[in-house]
C-alpha cells in the first residue's frame, strides 16, 4: 500500500481493516485532526460515509443503526470535547448491549495536557462503559505497525459484535500534516 504520508497510510489501513471486517457504513462529524480517516472512509467504495456535524447527533444516529442491524457502526471525530459528546450514546450502547466502535482523533502525546483550547482527556474516557479501550501507536508506516493496527482494529469490532456486545473505543494518534505538530 503506498500513501502520499504516514497518516494517509494510517487512516486507509484501519478503514480498509474496517471494511475487511464486515463494517459497511461510518457516521463522521469532520474535524480537522480526523481528517485522514474521514477522507480514508470517503475514498473506500465499500463503505457508506454518514455525515453529521453535531458529534452528539452523531453518537446516537449511529447507535440507532447499530441497534436496527446489530452490526457495528463506527463513529469518527476529532480530538477534544467532539469525543465527549459520544459519551451518553456510548452509555445508551453499553445498557442496550448495542454494538458502537467510537474512533476519535487525537493530538500527538507531546502535545496533550498543553493548555490548548478544546482539549480532552481521552484516556479512558468512557470508562467502564466499553468493553474494549486501545491507545493506538502514532502513525507509522512499517509492516510491523501496521499489521498491530489491523489487528487492533479487528479485534476491536469482534468485541463489539461478540458474545457481550457493545461499545468499544479506539483513541487514533493523527498529526494534521506530517512534520506539523
Amino acid at each position: 500500500m503506498t500513501a502520499p504520508n504516514r497518516n494517509t497510510l494510517w487512516a486507509t489501513a484501519l478503514v480498509d481493516e474496517l471494511v475487511a471486517a464486515g463494517v459497511d457504513a461510518v457516521v463522521v462529524s469532520p474535524g480537522s485532526r480526523s481528517t485522514p480517516l474521514t477522507m480514508a472512509a470517503a475514498r473506500n467504495e465499500d463503505l457508506r460515509v454518514f455525515s453529521q456535524l453535531d458529534e452528539r447527533s452523531a453518537a446516537y444516529f449511529a447507535l440507532g443503526r447499530a441497534r436496527r442491524t446489530g452490526e457495528v457502526t463506527p463513529l469518527i471525530c476529532t480530538s477534544g470535547t467532539a469525543a465527549a459528546n459520544y459519551h451518553p450514546a456510548v452509555m445508551e450502547a453499553d445498557n442496550a448491549r448495542v454494538p458502537l466502535l467510537a474512533l476519535t482523533a487525537d493530538r500527538p502525546p507531546e502535545l496533550r495536557d498543553s493548555g490548548a483550547n478544546q482539549t480532552a482527556d481521552q484516556e479512558k474516557l468512557y470508562g467502564d462503559a466499553v468493553r474494549f479501550y486501545k491507545d493506538l501507536s502514532e502513525p507509522a508506516a512499517n509492516d510491523r505497525a501496521l499489521r498491530s493496527l489491523r489487528t487492533t482494529v479487528a479485534r476491536a469490532v469482534a468485541t463489539a459484535e461478540g458474545a457481550d456486545p457493545g461499545p468499544v473505543h479506539l483513541l487514533s494518534l493523527i498529526h494534521i500534516s506530517d512534520g506539523a505538530r
